[in-house]
């Protein structure tokens, strides 16, 4: 079956930091409950623990154009710079509960005189049965697809420079500086395959 990608966005912001004092994968399998929740309105909770087979999980529970969602992001690449992590997400709709796929990949590149560029870039994908929950409705892929890619990429769009400021002050910790993060959105793109 052709993989049915449902929304692909990429955001990037500065980040006022050394590229050698960011660690991607230990802030976001460290990251504090109410800094995830600092990072977007649509963030509800965070946490971090093992999936069956002893890799890290960053457990997400946030909320995307009224629907309740758990991330269940499980390391797949964690480098200092890049890090991918997949998930398989609980939707709670209207209409019962359901699955998609998710994958959350954040990098960094060195941009010269202490500075980073951060992206953060989101793709998730129907799961056989999240298409089996749409038919059960008489919901056509391409309708859902349509609907729900512009909340999926404002909430991208508008989480990046936060995460990008998280990421900084992590990065930034323990160095006596007081320094105040200074980020902004620089580009963004979406993508849609299917």
């Amino acid at each position: 079956m052709e993989e049915q990608v449902i929304v692909d966005s990429s955001f990037s912001a500065t980040i006022d930091a050394p590229f050698e004092k960011i660690d991607i994968p230990t802030w976001c399998f460290s990251l504090p409950d109410e800094e995830y929740q600092g990072c977007s309105p649509a963030h509800f909770a965070a946490g971090a623990t093992t999936s069956r087979d002893g890799r890290r999980m960053s457990i997400n529970v946030e909320v995307i154009g009224g629907v309740p969602m758990v991330q269940h992001y499980v390391e797949v690449v964690a480098e200092k710079h890049h890090l991918i992590v997949d998930s398989v997400s609980d939707l709670f709709t209207p209409a019962g509960r359901t699955k998609i796929r998710v994958m959350w990949e954040l990098s960094v590149k060195p941009l010269g005189d202490g500075k980073c560029e951060f992206t953060n870039h989101v793709r998730s994908r129907a799961t056989d049965e999240f298409l089996d929950f749409l038919a059960r409705q008489g919901i056509p892929f391409e309708v859902f697809r349509a609907q729900r890619q512009p909340m999926s990429i404002a909430h991208n769009k508008q989480e990046t420079p936060f995460f990008a400021a998280s990421i900084e002050r992590h990065a930034l910790r323990g160095q006596g500086s007081s320094k105040i993060a200074s980020v902004a959105v620089t580009s963004g793109a979406c993508d849609v395959d299917g």
